[in-house]
């Protein structure tokens, strides 16, 4: 690993998209990265700003109904997210954020709410709210261990050719089809808080290798791992 090694992390409209606790997402690759000697500089852009191009990493974290309209529309007006993943960056959102990155989800009343099209998945309300613990498996491509999080909304996500499921559902609902994310080059949405990287540090250390174009060392450090192998226990006993 280079001694130069340095990222920058843009946390994408804080004000309207962050209801879990997924600011968690920057606070652990913050972390993850210094234990390794990476250089970080972590950017909160509120939804009256306009969204940096040159980022290596961009978060969006959950919402409700009206705020993640309101995102999608500004975000889709200001276009900094998609010349960002043009130009390489990694982006990784959750729940609202998730929907929000593909081509159409429900607003309010189920209506269909035009997506940013960065993911070629379609979202729309469903039946029933899935609310509780979810696991799954990764993708064996990403080479990223068994995932846990947290799941509360009511989407039902469905998947176009152009992307792949982030991970096979092991317990939990996900997109409702028995699959939960979806990730298409170095973009990846999911519907787990928890918050998410928190939960599953090798997801975490999935964004830095992106973010960086290299392998990384291992690090001596354990309670993260410990956090999710005690929710694997909890959930699948």
């Amino acid at each position: 690993m280079s001694s130069n090694d340095s990222i920058k992390i843009v946390w994408v409209y804080p004000d309207l998209l962050s209801t879990y606790g997924d600011q968690g997402n920057c606070i652990v690759l913050e972390r993850r990265a210094a234990l390794r000697g990476i250089r970080t500089r972590t950017v909160h852009v509120r939804s009256d700003e306009t969204v940096p191009v040159d980022g290596d990493i961009y978060l969006l974290g959950g919402g409700e109904d009206r705020p993640q309209i309101l995102a999608a529309r500004r975000l889709h007006g200001d276009g900094g997210l998609h010349r960002a993943r043009d130009f390489g960056a990694v982006i990784f959102a959750v729940c609202a954020g998730y929907q929000l990155l593909g081509t159409e989800f429900g607003g309010e009343e189920g209506q269909p709410v035009q997506g940013l099209g960065l993911l070629d998945i379609r979202s729309s309300r469903g039946q029933q709210r899935a609310v509780g613990e979810i696991v799954g498996d990764v993708d064996q491509a990403l080479n990223v261990p068994r995932i846990t999080g947290f799941e509360n909304h009511q989407g039902v996500t469905h998947l176009g050719p152009g992307v792949k499921p982030l991970a096979r559902v092991v317990h939990g609902i996900g997109n409702g089809d028995g699959h939960e994310g979806a990730y298409q080059g170095h973009v990846i949405g999911t519907y787990m808080h928890g918050p998410a990287l928190v939960r599953n540090p090798g997801l975490a250390d999935l964004l830095l290798r992106w973010a960086v174009k290299h392998d990384l060392p291992p690090i001596a450090e354990s309670w993260s791992e410990r956090l999710r192998e005690e929710r694997l226990r909890v959930v699948l006993g």
